[in-house]
């Protein structure tokens, strides 16, 4: 099931060129702004904008999909916390924000969207070696 209005469900995002992982019911996609370094979306495969829509055993896995992956995005980047965010406000389909916290975050005790910054946008290149960096362990 898919909806055409839902920018997931049509593929225009998140881009494919950020395409990291087919984890099974979801897909790993690095996320746009890398201000964060390693912040990642979970994206859930079929469209659906709550949790209670999703059938037990369903969110059972996406939530050992978004835990496996969290693991090895902690342990690629050395963070020294994760943060997990799933809103949908502004893209009312079910994703998961993976946000590892560094040593040097700049505002460690703050939520990622109130920590004031220009968003940065990697080359082709370096979002392509981090790709490669994060498939490493996987």
């Amino acid at each position: 099931m898919s909806d055409p209005s839902c920018s997931a469900c049509s593929g225009t995002w998140p881009g494919s060129d950020h395409f990291i992982a087919d984890l099974g019911l979801s897909m790993a996609y690095l996320h746009d702004d890398q201000f964060f370094p390693g912040w990642t979306v979970v994206v859930f495969k079929r469209h659906a904008t709550e949790l209670f829509h999703l059938a037990p055993t369903e969110r059972i896995q996406m939530m050992e999909e978004v835990s496996r992956f969290a693991k090895m995005l902690a342990e690629t980047f050395d963070a020294r916390k994760m943060n997990y965010g799933l809103l949908g406000n502004q893209m009312p389909h079910i994703h998961w924000h993976l946000i590892p916290r560094l040593s040097n975050d700049p505002a460690p005790l703050e939520p990622v969207w109130c920590v004031p910054h220009d968003p940065v946008t990697l080359s082709e290149e370096a979002i392509q070696s981090t790709i490669a960096r994060m498939k490493k362990p996987w």
